[in-house]
């Protein structure tokens, strides 16, 4: 039976990501994406938002770039994923509005929960994430020693980054798999979505996983229909050519837009349907069924899963923001809901 929908929390700017730890703790991320966000990254606290780690991480504005330093401080924050070892990691692309890359803020920081301490921060220089990247999403193999980003920008790719020499190296820069399809344009509320100048909503490599066993690394692009995999002992080697990396994706199925991906210990691939107002799961048999369908669930963007099992999903109401509807200004309400099966 279809999963039961409750409300956790209501926020007033447009929020991405969310995290859940292994003892339950909750925390979500605000892009800057059409306004300068009060807070990146937050505990969810009785509904209400703690900035996290602490507020200097949180202090930087679009006003104040050229005084506050991009390296330890949140500049736009993307994503956020709990590892399941007792660490947040929190992606920064750096690059409001989805524009200029602000030079040094590209990073990938670890938050030990136990301190509620930065411990650990990864910096990608203009090679990694250049001008027009927006690093996504990212996902972790199974022992703990690499991670898996996606970049959703103007050249989509993926990042490959050793989490204990903080070496990274791009892949698939360019590679058909990360960008858009050509033929698909995304549709809300019955219509293409589209902004005022005619563009489509047009983004490359985003939604990103890794199976249980570590064997693969799951992919897609937002504007595209279409799941790749690769193998992460591919994407490990770094002695591979481009061509060679290349060669080794394997269509895996043909599915619909998503936006972002959670897959569970038994193997199935739950999936933002983003033209349904949706979730769907994947099973590992291949087959696709709908976990929860329901018209508050604008633009479900990112899930996570709690220590019972339940999913969590923002909904970051993308189709209502600014870059397709000016007319409704900066301020934008988005959600984060939880959804859990109930049996009978």
């Amino acid at each position: 039976m279809p999963a039961e929908l409750s409300l956790v929390a209501q926020f007033e700017h447009q929020v991405t990501g969310v995290a859940v730890s292994e003892t339950g703790r909750i925390f979500v991320n605000f892009p800057r994406w059409t306004e300068d966000s009060p807070i990146s990254v937050a505990e969810v606290v009785d509904g209400g938002l703690k900035p996290f780690p602490d507020a200097r991480w949180n202090e930087w504005r679009n006003a104040r770039k050229n005084e506050l330093s991009a390296e330890d401080h949140f500049v736009c924050v993307q994503s956020v994923v709990c590892d399941g070892r007792g660490s947040l990691w929190v992606l920064d692309p750096a690059a409001p509005g989805q524009q200029q890359v602000i030079e040094g803020g590209a990073k990938l920081v670890r938050i030990d929960l136990a301190t509620n301490q930065a411990v650990q921060t990864i910096a990608f220089d203009l090679e990694l994430a250049p001008q027009g990247s927006y690093l996504n999403d990212v996902r972790f193999h199974p022992n703990g020693r690499t991670a898996y980003m996606t970049d959703s920008g103007a050249k989509g790719a993926l990042l490959v980054v050793d989490l204990e020499s903080g070496q990274a190296r791009r892949v698939l820069d360019g590679h058909p798999s990360t960008q858009p399809e050509k033929d698909v344009v995304v549709k809300t509320d019955g219509k293409e979505l589209r902004r005022p100048d005619g563009r489509g909503a047009e983004f490359a490599a985003d939604s990103i996983e890794v199976t249980p066993d570590g064997a693969f690394v799951i992919f897609q692009a937002l504007t595209g229909r279409t799941v790749y995999r690769i193998a992460t002992e591919a994407l490990d080697d770094a002695s591979l050519s481009d061509e060679a990396v290349g060669a080794r994706v394997e269509k895996l199925a043909e599915i619909g837009v998503s936006d972002g991906y959670w897959m569970d210990a038994e193997g199935r691939l739950f999936m933002s349907a983003v033209e349904e107002n949706a979730v769907k799961v994947r099973e590992p048999s291949g087959e696709v069924r709908t976990f929860v369908q329901d018209e508050r669930l604008r633009w479900p963007d990112s899930f996570a899963q709690g220590p019972d099992g339940a999913i969590y999903v923002t909904t970051s109401h993308i189709q209502d923001n600014m870059w397709f509807k000016p007319e409704a200004g900066p301020a934008i309400t988005t959600e984060l809901w939880r959804a859990e099966e109930r049996a009978g």
